[in-house]
C-alpha cells in the first residue's frame, strides 16, 4: 500500500491529505475539509492531471513566441512527451485566440489552443 501527502489547491486553505491506497483505488483520506479536497486528493493519488501552457515559435510576428496551453487537463505523465511535439510547432499564419493548433494531443481529448498574441 502506497501512502501520499497531498496539498490541496482546490481553495486557499492548502489542507494536508493524507491518501493511502493502491494504483486502483483509495483505501483512506483524511485532513480534508470538504468534499472538494476529498476528490482533489483522490484524483492527485490516482491519475493526476495538469493544464499544460507553453509557448510556441511564430513567424513574421512582433514577438518570436505567443502563449498556448491545452484546453482540459491531461494525464501528468504525458506532459513531457506533449512538449516534445509542441516545440515542433511553428505557426506561420495570422492566429486568433482560441485557436485550436494541436487537436486531441497524444489522444487525451485536449486541444492545444492560442491563449494570447
Amino acid at each position: 500500500m502506497e501512502k501520499k501527502t497531498i496539498i490541496c489547491t482546490v481553495c486557499p486553505i492548502g489542507c494536508n491529505i493524507t491518501v493511502s491506497g493502491n494504483e486502483n483505488e483509495v483505501l483512506s483520506l483524511e485532513g480534508n475539509k470538504c468534499k472538494r479536497g476529498e476528490a482533489y486528493a483522490t484524483q492527485e493519488f490516482l491519475s493526476p492531471e495538469r493544464i499544460l501552457t507553453t509557448t510556441v515559435k511564430i513567424n513574421n510576428y512582433r514577438l518570436p513566441v505567443i502563449p498556448v496551453r491545452s484546453n482540459k487537463a491531461i494525464p501528468k505523465e504525458l506532459i513531457k512527451e506533449s512538449m516534445e511535439i509542441i516545440k515542433e510547432i511553428e505557426i506561420e499564419e495570422t492566429v486568433e485566440i482560441g485557436q485550436v493548433i494541436i487537436p486531441n494531443i497524444l489522444d487525451t481529448g485536449a486541444d492545444i489552443i492560442i491563449t494570447g498574441y
